[in-house]
């Protein structure tokens, strides 16, 4: 077997079939043409929360669903200052992004029934941040199974409600525990 035919399990790379998500093309083509940092970009719009998934908004920081999520309603959390590490973060940027991380967890609780969550940053390149001069956390609900054969066979992730569903859900779910915060 070539290099090119590396396995991955019972098919090579030229056996497997093509899973289609033509929603993601618009997110692929639009990669490095925007400049500047999105969570800046994001976080000083208000008027377009709704298309920027933005789910909440504090006083130092917000809440915006990941355009590139590991699961249904996979959120961010980050300060709006454009700071890249915790110890860079006032306390007060630390503490509101932990309580609107801690308040959607109990959203996400009632809205999604997920039975667990996955939360931390990754701070630095090395350490997987995709934005490493922005500190950003992650929140993932995670489902007993929701580990699928689709990554195995595929090296796809299957992500079953669309971005802009999860975000209406909610936006409305966090207005009717906290206001329109």
């Amino acid at each position: 077997m070539s290099g090119e035919e590396r396995s991955t399990g019972w098919r090579t790379e030229f056996e497997r079939r093509p899973l289609w998500a033509p929603w993601r093309l618009e997110y692929i083509r639009d990669i490095g043409k925007e400049s500047g940092c999105f969570f800046c970009r994001k976080g000083g719009q208000p008027e377009k929360d709704v298309e920027n998934f933005v789910v909440a908004r504090g006083e130092t920081a917000f809440l915006l669903l990941n355009a590139f999520p590991y699961n249904s309603g996979h959120v961010l959390v980050a300060p709006y200052r454009h700071v890249g590490d915790l110890s860079d973060c006032t306390s007060n940027e630390r503490l509101e992004m932990l309580d609107l991380v801690t308040c959607l967890k109990d959203v996400m609780a009632r809205v999604m029934h997920p039975h667990g969550f996955n939360f931390g940053f990754n701070i630095g390149e090395a350490a997987g941040a995709g934005v490493a001069s922005h500190i950003h956390g992650h929140l993932v609900p995670r489902w007993t199974g929701d580990t699928n054969f689709m990554p195995v066979l595929a090296d796809t992730r299957v992500v079953p409600e669309a971005l802009e569903k999860t975000t209406e859900l909610l936006r409305e779910a966090w207005a009717e525990e906290y206001g329109d915060g």
